[in-house]
């Protein structure tokens, strides 16, 4: 009974020194496939200093979008406010007004001009801040031309001189 109570023991102590050889080397093991050093790390750029130049582009591409689209909105508003405007009723009639009054004194001023009886000879007149003079001149030769001058409000002074009695495109009605 002795020898099979020494079989019992040593069978005992060799299953627990199996169990303790097997924690060990576990341990060990496990040790060795997870050891690792913990590192922390912010991800946002503005903390951590890695690549902090590409996150400070980046900002600012956003912000110049950001600016320049609402330029290019606030551009856009004005320009539709102000096509808007230009295409009331009121605004069309006083361009129509405008233009057919200037069209009616541009015809006078060259019937004046060029009329053979009783033309005027000379004259001046202010049109939107710039004087305009005009005077019929006889050559020596009897030839007669219109000069025109143009002065604008900067003073800048611009002169036409126009041949009377050339470059007709037809005959008047008298025969002339």
């Amino acid at each position: 009974m002795n020898i099979e109570k020494d079989k019992d023991k040593n069978n005992a102590m060799r299953v627990q020194m199996k169990i303790k050889l097997l924690v060990v080397a576990s341990v060990f093991i496990s040790g060795l496939a997870y050891t690792d050093e913990i590192k922390f790390g912010f991800k946002n750029p503005a903390f951590s200093g890695r690549g902090t130049g590409a996150h400070y582009l980046t900002i600012e591409n956003q912000e110049h979008s950001r600016k320049k689209a609402i330029k290019d909105a606030l551009e856009s508003a004005k320009a539709a406010a102000q096509r808007e405007a230009d295409n009331t009723t009121k605004a069309k009639f006083i361009r129509n007004l405008e233009s057919r009054i200037y069209a009616r004194m541009s015809k006078q001023l060259v019937e004046s001009m060029f009329s053979n009886d009783g033309s005027v000879r000379y004259g001046s007149f202010a049109l939107e801040g710039n004087i305009v003079t005009y005077e019929v001149i006889t050559n020596s030769d009897g030839t007669e031309f219109i000069k025109i001058t143009l002065v604008d409000s900067d003073g800048t002074e611009t002169i036409i001189e126009i041949p009377v009695g050339s470059g007709n495109f037809s005959q008047d009605g008298d025969g002339g």
